[in-house]
């Protein structure tokens, strides 16, 4: 098997979130994992979700916040890893000021269709 390599990321610009993404569906043509490099700038929230995948997540800078379906919030901070198991109902945010800066591994792959999150019901 030859090296695959990377010489940039698939960038997915907005105002309050920048993913990077190395391997995936989009980047590589990837669909058993994905592993993207995300910012997301203090007062960001994600809708929830309710994955078909397992996310791995590890936090570089700044601090995520998980919000599980009973209202109770996890806290992963710099040097914290946290997993997401498939099937888990999750809200991300980075409600403190320096927002968050981490790697996120999917697997299977990240795909909005699996991803469940509310309000986004209908994405093909």
């Amino acid at each position: 098997m030859a090296f695959k390599k990377i010489f940039a990321p698939v960038r997915f610009p907005d105002p309050t979130m920048v993913t990077e993404e190395f391997f995936g569906k989009i980047s590589s043509g990837q669909s058993e994992i994905s592993i993207a490099h995300l910012q997301s700038a203090a007062g960001w929230s994600e809708a929830p979700q309710k994955p078909e995948f397992d996310e791995y997540t590890v936090v570089l800078k700044g601090a995520l916040y998980l919000t599980a379906e009973d209202g109770t919030v996890t806290v992963c901070r710099a040097n914290e890893g946290i997993l997401v198991p498939k099937g888990t109902y999750v809200q991300y945010s980075s409600p403190e000021p320096d927002g968050a800066d981490y790697i996120a591994v999917c697997i299977p792959g990240f795909d909005m269709k699996l991803a469940h999150r509310e309000g986004m019901e209908d994405v093909q």
